[in-house]
Formats: structure tokens, sequence, C-alpha cells
């Protein structure tokens, strides 16, 4: 059995759910959804990395997503979590000057832990769920020093046609509207012991939709 891991860029996937304007959709159970991918006769999927980072000048958002990662965590998703870094920003016509946020560390963790388990034979195939081309370097860098593993582009909803340029270099599935649905988490997460870890919140209900 071919062993799989998923490497998931937590923003790049959010921001496309979030363009389908259906909230119920973004409590997505991430292990669920690359086991979608996986061939059941011939491989079997080990593990789920997501990476993101937390919007802490954002409460609501914050919260939402303090809330996710912690059901995630109890599916068996290994969460990865960067930081956001302030920056000044000014208008250049009228001279307006602002703080915005940019996030940082996500897409360096990501290559680095493809890295690490390509390097440490943690996969035979790994499933990669970005669109984003930022983290060519680190996948032509795999294929050339481990031509034996493969590597499967997953693109985000409506994200293929502006993965050009990474798609061009690996075989390459879409995420259909599909998927999520046959992907949601439970209303309740709980524990072995039968207690809750996390609900659902409750902008993600389906009632939203």
């Amino acid at each position: 059995m071919k062993r799989v891991k998923c490497f998931v860029d937590g923003f790049n996937l959010y921001h496309a759910v979030a363009d389908l304007k259906l909230n119920h959709l973004k409590w997505l159970n991430l292990r669920q959804l690359a086991q979608a991918f996986v061939k059941p006769t011939q491989e079997v999927l080990e593990a789920v990395f997501y990476f993101s980072a937390y919007p802490t000048w954002l409460e609501g958002s914050y919260r939402r997503h303090q809330v996710y990662v912690k059901a995630l965590e109890a599916m068996g998703v290994t969460a990865v979590i960067g930081h956001f870094k302030e920056k000044q920003k000014k208008c250049l016509k009228c001279g307006a000057k602002w703080c915005a946020h940019e996030e940082k560390q996500s897409d360096v963790n990501f290559a680095l832990h493809l890295l690490h388990q390509a390097h440490m034979n943690g996969f035979d195939k790994a499933f990669l769920i970005t669109a984003d081309s930022d983290l060519c370097p680190a996948i032509d860098l795999v294929l050339d020093t481990f031509p034996e593993k493969e590597l499967v582009i997953l693109t985000p909803p409506n994200r293929y046609q502006i993965a050009r340029e990474i798609r061009s270099k690996v075989t390459t599935n879409k995420i259909k509207q599909k998927h999520l649905v046959a992907s949601l988490l439970p209303e309740k997460i709980y524990d072995e012991a039968g207690e809750i870890i996390c609900i659902r919140p409750a902008e993600y209900a389906l009632k939203n939709i």
C-alpha cells in the first residue's frame, strides 16, 4: 500500500470556499476530504497537515478559527500555525495611512514540512491542497531530489485555471463543491470519553445557506 500524506494551504483553501458564499462548507473535515482522493485498494492516508495563522485582531474570526483547529486536531489533523505581522501602508494619492496585516510563515511551514517528510521517507505520495505558485520551488526540489515520490495537486474549488503554473509540474485533480459537501464535520466533536471537545460555530450552521 502506498503511504499518502496531505499538506493543506489553509488560507488558499479557505478563500476558495468563502468565494462559494456557503458558510457551512467552511466547517470542513480535511482528513475526510483528502480521503476522497485516495485509492482505497492501493493507498492509505497516514497524515494530514494544515498550515494557517490566527487573525488575532478580528475577534469573531479568531474565535471561529480556534474552534476549527480544535475540531481538526480531534480528527487527527496536525495544525501548524504561523502568525500575522502588522504592516503600515500609505495611499500614494491622498497620503492616508493605515495598519494592514500580512500573513507570515504558512508557505514556509508548508514547504519545510513537505521537504522534511520527503527527506525522512515519510510518504510515497503527497496531496498538496493549494493553487499558490509560491510553492513551486519546494515542489521542484522534491521532484528533483526524490524522483520516486509522487506529488498530486488538489486545486481548491474554482482555482484550477489560476493554478496554471503549479499544476504544470505534477498530476492535478480538482476539489469540487460536491467533495466539500461530502466532507463536513459533525455539529459536535467528542473525545474518547464522550465529552464534548467543541461545537460548530453558529455561523457555519446549515441554516445560513
